[in-house]
C-alpha cells in the first residue's frame, strides 16, 4: 500500500482536496519559518519582519504555488516536494550571497553564474552550521518519497486477487453503463480543482499585492522606481516579490534598451553633463602639467583605509604605502561607490566615471556599449593602453568589456608564469613584477591599468615567515588573515615601486593606487580593538565605505593629505586634465579632485547614501528621505536630517541619469552621433 493511499481516507482512495490541503498548509509553514530564518540571519538595522510582513511573503508563496491544486491528486506532493527544494536552494543562495556582498542575487547575477566556481573558497568561509535548518525538513520528504515508491512497486507486484478493489472502480470506467456517471464525476472534481487554485491565486494575490501597493503610495512613495537599494523594496515586498520584480525590471530593461529616450529627458539629461562641465576641468594652471606622462593605476583587491599609517606589535600594516605617501597625494576621505558588481564596478567608475547599476554588473549586462573610458581617451592622444589581472579573462566577462573599453591587450592569466601560487591564482608580488616587465616592452607614452587577486576573500594565504605580519590578539582570525594579505599587498607594491625606479620608467610615470571595495567582513568589534576606540555604527558604516587613494606625479608635484571628499568616480576626471586633456569634454559623473574644498563636492554612493564632507547620509529602508538619518561629520553625531534635503535630491538626480546613460546606451546621442 502507498504511502499516499494509506495517508488518505481508506484502501484504494487517491489524495483528496482534504489531505492536499493539509501538505499545503505544511509547505506554506515551513516555507515562511525559512523566510523568518533568512530574516534573521541578516541582521538589517531599521527593517524588521512584521505582521504584514508575514502576509506579504504568505500571499507571495500562495501565488507561486497555487497552480498545485491543478494537478492530478498524485501530482501534488511531487510539486510541493519540488517547490520546497527550489525555494530553500533560492534562500540559501541569497543568505550566502548577502553574506559576501550584502545584496540579494538578480536575474544579471544569476546570468554571471558561471563565476560561482571560482569562490569556491569564499562561499566556504561564509558558511554556518545553523544554515543546515533551512534543510531539515529535506530528510523526511525524502523518506515519504521512498516509502511511496516502495509502496507502489509492491502495489504492483501483487497478485491480482490481492489488490485493492479500487482496481474495479477504475475498470469500470470503460462500461457503457456507468460511463456518464463518471464523466460527471471526473468534471466535477476538475471544475472543484480549479476553483480551489483560482480561489488560492486570488487570495495569495490580494494579501501580496495590496500591502505592496499601500506601501509604495504612502510610506514608501517611488521607492520601486528609485530602486536605490534593493534591501529598501527587500524590506516592502519580501524576498519572493523582491526577485519577482527584479526578473520584470530585467524583461523590461531588455526591451526598453532599444527604444530611444524622449528628447525632453535627453534634453534634461544633456544638460546636467553642460552645468557639471567646470567641476570636471579642474585649476587651469594644473592643465597639461604632466602632458605625455605614463599613467599606471592598480586597483587593490579589497584595500580598504582605516588601516593605513597603522601599527601592529610595533610594526607598520602598509610600511610602504606609508613611504609613498611623503611624496603624493593622499586622499583620506575617499569612497568606494560600488554595488553589486564590486570588482568590476570599481573598475567602472575609475575608468568610465559612472555609477553601477542597481543590479547586476555593467560588465555582464552591457559590454556592447559604447563608453569614454581612460584607455579610450588617451589612445586618441597617441597612448598605448593595456590591462593586467592574472586570472581568468572571462570573469566578470573582462575579455570582452576591455575591448570596448579601448584596451589593446588584456594581460591575462595565461601571459603570466604561475611561479608564485598564492590565493586564487598568481601572488600579487610576481604579477605587479611580471606586470612592470610586459610595461617595459611597451611603446611610451602608455596606460596601464592593473588589478590585484591575492588580497581576495577568504584572505587565508599561506604567506611565508617573512611576509608575515605580527597580528598578536588576532592570529587565527579572518580579520587577522585579512590583515596579513593587505600587509603582503603592501610589500608587492612596494617591490613594484622599487622595480619602476631601477628601470627608469618612474621619474615619467603617473602612479595610482586605490582600493576597490570593503573585505565584506563584520568585524566591528576587532577594528574598533585595531583602532584603539570603540567604534560606533555610523563609524563602521562611514570605515566600510571608505577606501584608499594615492596618487604619485613624477615630480612628487602637489605632495599631501587631502580631506575633501571623493570617490572612485572623480579619478579619470581628475587624471585627464594633467595630461592636457580637458575632462569638461567628456560626459563623466565625477569630479575633479583638484578643484579644493571652496567648490564643494558631492559624493554619492549606489545605496543613496552621500556626503559632502560636512554631513554624511544615510538612507532609511524605506525610501522616504525624512526616514533618513544625517550625521555632522564634526561632531559625529545625528543632526536635522533637512540639511540634507538638496543633497538627497541631486543624489537621486545622479543615479537616475548614469542609470539612463548606461541602460539606454546614450553617450553616442548625448554627442549628436
Amino acid at each position: 500500500m502507498s504511502f499516499f493511499n494509506q495517508a488518505s481516507h481508506g484502501p484504494g482512495r487517491k489524495p483528496g482536496l482534504l489531505f492536499t490541503s493539509v501538505l499545503y498548509v505544511l509547505f506554506l509553514c515551513l516555507m515562511l519559518g525559512k523566510l523568518r530564518l533568512l530574516h534573521g540571519n541578516l541582521q538589517l538595522p531599521y527593517i524588521t519582519m512584521n505582521g504584514v510582513d508575514t502576509l506579504v511573503a504568505a500571499g507571495s508563496l500562495v501565488a507561486l504555488s497555487f497552480w498545485v491544486f491543478w494537478l492530478p491528486p498524485r501530482g501534488r506532493f511531487p510539486a510541493l516536494a519540488l517547490l520546497d527544494l527550489l525555494l530553500t536552494a533560492l534562500i540559501f543562495a541569497d543568505l550566502v550571497y548577502f553574506r559576501y556582498f550584502g545584496d540579494f542575487l538578480t536575474v544579471p547575477v544569476l546570468l554571471q553564474a558561471g563565476q560561482v566556481d571560482s569562490l569556491g573558497g569564499s562561499i566556504a568561509e561564509l558558511l554556518r552550521w545553523r544554515d543546515l535548518w533551512l534543510f531539515a525538513d529535506w530528510p523526511p520528504m525524502l523518506a515519504a518519497a521512498l516509502w511511496s515508491l516502495a509502496g507502489r512497486r509492491k502495489k504492483r507486484w501483487l497478485p491480482a486477487a490481492d489488490r485493492p478493489a479500487a482496481g474495479s472502480a477504475e475498470r469500470s470506467f470503460f462500461s457503457p453503463a456507468k460511463d456518464g456517471a463518471v464523466r460527471h464525476g471526473r468534471a466535477r472534481r476538475l471544475t472543484l480543482r480549479f476553483a480551489a487554485g483560482l480561489l488560492l491565486l486570488a487570495i495569495g494575490f490580494s494579501a501580496a499585492f495590496f500591502p505592496i501597493r499601500h506601501a509604495s503610495q504612502t510610506w514608501a512613495k517611488n521607492l520601486l522606481e528609485n530602486n536605490w537599494w534593493n534591501m529598501s523594496v527587500y524590506n516592502v515586498t519580501g524576498l519572493l516579490g523582491f526577485h519577482a520584480i527584479d526578473a520584470y525590471r530585467y524583461a523590461q530593461t531588455t526591451i526598453e534598451k532599444g527604444r530611444e529616450l524622449p528628447e525632453d529627458r535627453l534634453s534634461e539629461i544633456r544638460g546636467w553633463f553642460e552645468d557639471n562641465r567646470e567641476a570636471r576641468m579642474g585649476p587651469p594652471e594644473l592643465l597639461g602639467k604632466y602632458e605625455g606622462s605614463n599613467v599606471i593605476t592598480v586597483q587593490g583587491e579589497a584595500f580598504m583605509n582605516f588601516f593605513v599609517g597603522k601599527e601592529l606589535n610595533g610594526r607598520p600594516i602598509t610600511p610602504n604605502l606609508d613611504k609613498l605617501r611623503e611624496d603624493s597625494l593622499y586622499f583620506g576621505n575617499f569612497y568606494h561607490q560600488t554595488g553589486q558588481g564590486r570588482t568590476s564596478d570599481a573598475d567602472l567608475g575609475a575608468n568610465a566615471s559612472l555609477h553601477p547599476l542597481p543590479s547586476g554588473s555593467v560588465f555582464i549586462r552591457y559590454a556592447d556599449n559604447a563608453f569614454d573610458t581612460m584607455a579610450s581617451v588617451l589612445k586618441e592622444r597617441g597612448y598605448a593602453a593595456n590591462v593586467y589581472h592574472a586570472y581568468d579573462g572571462s570573469f566578470w566577462n573582462r575579455s570582452r568589456m576591455y575591448k570596448e573599453m579601448g584596451y589593446d591587450r588584456f594581460y591575462d592569466e595565461q601571459d603570466y608564469e604561475i611561479d608564485e601560487p598564492l590565493g586564487w591564482s598568481l601572488g600579487d608580488r610576481s604579477f605587479l613584477d611580471q606586470s612592470v616587465g610586459f610595461m617595459e616592452e611597451t611603446p611610451e607614452p602608455f596606460y596601464s591599468f592593473l588589478i590585484t587577486l591575492s588580497s581576495h576573500h577568504p584572505y587565508n594565504l599561506a604567506l611565508k615567515d617573512e611576509d608575515k605580519l605580527d597580528v598578536g590578539e588576532f592570529e587565527g582570525t579572518t580579520f587577522g588573515d585579512y590583515l596579513q594579505s593587505v600587509h603582503y599587498l603592501d610589500s608587492a607594491l612596494g617591490g613594484m615601486v622599487e622595480r619602476l625606479k631601477r628601470d627608469g620608467l618612474w621619474e615619467n610615470t603617473i602612479f595610482v593606487f586605490y582600493g576597490d571595495h570593503d573585505y565584506s567582513l563584520d568585524e566591528r568589534e576587532a577594528a574598533g580593538r585595531l583602532l584603539g576606540r570603540e567604534l560606533s555604527a555610523f563609524d563602521y558604516e562611514q570605515m566600510m565605505a571608505q577606501v584608499p587613494l594615492l596618487i604619485h606625479l613624477p615630480d612628487g608635484g602637489l605632495a599631501g593629505t587631502y580631506d575633501e571628499p571623493g570617490g572612485q568616480l572623480d579619478i579619470m576626471p581628475t587624471l585627464l586634465p594633467l595630461l592636457g586633456i580637458d575632462s569638461g569634454d567628456y560626459d563623466l559623473m565625477g569630479s575633479n579632485l583638484l578643484n579644493g574644498a571652496d567648490r564643494g563636492r558631492l559624493v554619492v554612493l549606489r545605496s543613496g547614501a552621500f556626503t559632502d564632507g560636512k554631513i554624511y547620509y544615510a538612507p532609511s529602508a524605506d525610501g522616504v528621505f525624512e526616514n533618513g538619518v544625517c550625521y555632522d561629520l564634526k561632531t559625529r553625531q545625528k543632526t536635522d536630517v533637512e540639511r540634507a534635503r538638496a543633497g538627497y535630491e541631486e543624489a537621486a538626480k545622479r543615479l537616475s541619469i548614469s542609470d539612463d546613460v548606461i541602460t539606454r546606451d546614450l553617450l553616442p546621442p548625448l554627442k549628436g552621433k
